[in-house]
């Protein structure tokens, strides 16, 4: 058994940054301390990017676009470096299973997949390169011929958060880069691990220089980023609070933006779905990341009359959950990321407390762990849906049960948020689930269950975001739409009836 006080940095350069295809020495020997979420002990300390450090990487990524041979290959020689990077991933899965636990709290076991699914998300897009219409042929109204050409959008700030590193860059970069975009990689100051293993495989793949740019940052440094004219576009995913600020600078610019931001989603229960079964996935699907999951069903919607017997099944679900060392396989549930998140989680439980909530189980620190960023699964019931821990994300591993008057009723609180990411139905009947889900203003619902899958694309309605990431609607905000109006068709359509 692999224990987390068995410490392996498996990545190098910590002390540099990745600019220009080249490690290099900062402009500062400003650090940052990564802590280990599980021992509250440094794991390792990587550079600190300063102003002169992101005007270094807006630089490389401007000179690689205008004049590097990146947005000048063709697609299908894109996709051989994107394929390589997804298997130059996958040789790292150890590493990424080794770094993701200590710096979010995830379980090693979820950790092991992190390589495969950004393998997936690579090859995904490699195979576009081949399928997707990356010009059109048209008949102008005024005669002569007409191509639509999809074009790469520029150079693009690509802006991580630290509960799913490995998972977002493959959703950033993928993309990006098969649409010849030239990519900045901020990566948060709490997990930048993968940020420095992603590099390491651009380097060892022979991507060109320039291409990938990559350092962490803080905040305030960070938002050179978004403000410097040379970016074309940001790519962010965090909070929604965060979103704002990056998306009025984007404005002021007209520079372009994809958000993915916070979630307040519920779970409908309709009034013929098992409710012993509805609680067990809703409990462990709330144990993924410790509810630290933009996503996660927190919001349980059920009708009055059923409403303690949901209470009651989800509080002896979740008090079920053995929270512990996330290397340990006996752990359901690992800590949170950070202390600060652990202080804001707890101060979400004591609102709910003071508002009336009934705390159904948890609230507290597990007794038998004396370190880490932890927390107890946490159940309220008799939730008012104008409440605090009702309407904000609190981004941990905390349910609220809240009462509805009926089928209607339960939509009208489903959709009364301004978040609208996900959502889930829980119903014996498809065809009611159907008609549920679409009544309910959010990205993506399930059907029995927290189910997505990025490749149908991933983004939410109202304050959860702007732009769809993954899929095909994930590659489109990469992409500047040009109509080319010539006096006849070019070789490659002549003879061709379109």
């Amino acid at each position: 058994m692999t224990l987390a006080n068995e410490v392996n940095v498996p990545i190098q350069h910590t002390d540099r940054f990745f600019i220009g295809g080249e490690w290099v020495t900062p402009s500062s020997d400003a650090t940052i301390d990564v802590i280990d979420s599980h021992t509250e002990q440094v794991y390792l300390t990587v550079a600190e990017a300063q102003a002169a450090d992101i005007d270094r990487a807006v630089t490389a990524a401007k000179e690689a676009f205008d004049n590097g041979p990146w947005p000048r290959l063709s697609h299908a020689q894109r996709a051989e470096y994107l394929r390589a990077l997804g298997e130059e991933v996958v040789k790292r899965s150890a590493d990424i299973a080794q770094m993701w636990p200590r710096e979010s709290g995830v379980l090693e076991a979820v950790a092991k997949g992190a390589a495969f699914g950004a393998k997936h998300t690579f090859d995904y897009y490699a195979d576009l390169a081949g399928t997707f219409g990356w010009e059109t042929p048209r008949h102008p109204a005024r005669g002569g011929f007409g191509l639509v050409v999809k074009e790469p959008v520029g150079v693009v700030g690509a802006i991580i958060p630290w509960n799913a590193p490995m998972g977002l860059i493959s959703m950033k970069l993928a993309p990006a880069l098969i649409a010849g975009c030239t990519v900045i990689l901020k990566c948060s100051p709490e997990a930048p691990g993968e940020g420095y293993l992603i590099s390491e495989a651009a380097q060892a793949v022979g991507l060109p220089a320039g291409v990938l740019n990559v350092l962490t940052a803080d905040r305030e440094v960070s938002e050179l980023l978004v403000r410097d004219p040379r970016v074309d576009k940001i790519t962010f995913t965090g909070s929604t609070a965060a979103g704002r600020r990056i998306a009025s600078i984007c404005g002021e610019r007209i520079a372009r933006c994809t958000l993915e931001l916070g979630g307040k989603s519920a779970a409908v229960i309709l009034d013929d779905a098992d409710i012993e079964t509805a609680a067990r996935s809703l409990a462990m699907a709330e144990c993924l990341l410790s509810g630290q999951v933009c996503a996660s069903l927190t919001r349980i919607v059920v009708s009055r009359p059923r409403h303690d017997e949901m209470v009651e099944a989800l509080a002896a679900a979740f008090s079920k959950v053995k929270v512990g060392d996330p290397f340990d396989p006996s752990s359901q549930m690992g800590p949170l990321a950070a202390q600060r998140q652990r202080t804001r989680v707890e101060g979400y439980i004591a609102k709910g407390v003071e508002t009336g909530a009934t705390l159904a189980t948890g609230g507290g620190r597990p007794k038998d762990l004396d370190r880490g960023w932890y927390v107890e699964p946490t159940v309220f019931g008799n939730v008012d849906n104008k409440s605090v821990i009702a309407q904000e994300e609190i981004f941990g591993p905390v349910l609220s049960v809240i009462p509805a008057d009926d089928e209607n009723d339960a939509v009208r609180i489903a959709n009364e948020t301004i978040y609208g990411l996900h959502g889930a139905v829980f119903t014996s009947d498809v065809e009611r689930a159907r008609e549920v889900a679409g009544r309910m203003r959010t990205g993506a619902i399930g059907h029995n269950g927290f189910k997505s899958d990025f490749d149908m694309g991933h983004g939410g309605f109202k304050q959860s975001g702007i732009g769809r990431e993954g899929g095909v609607d994930g590659l489109l905000p990469f992409l500047e739409s040009k109509a080319m109006l010539l006096d006849e068709p070019t070789a490659a359509y002549q003879g061709i009836d379109f």
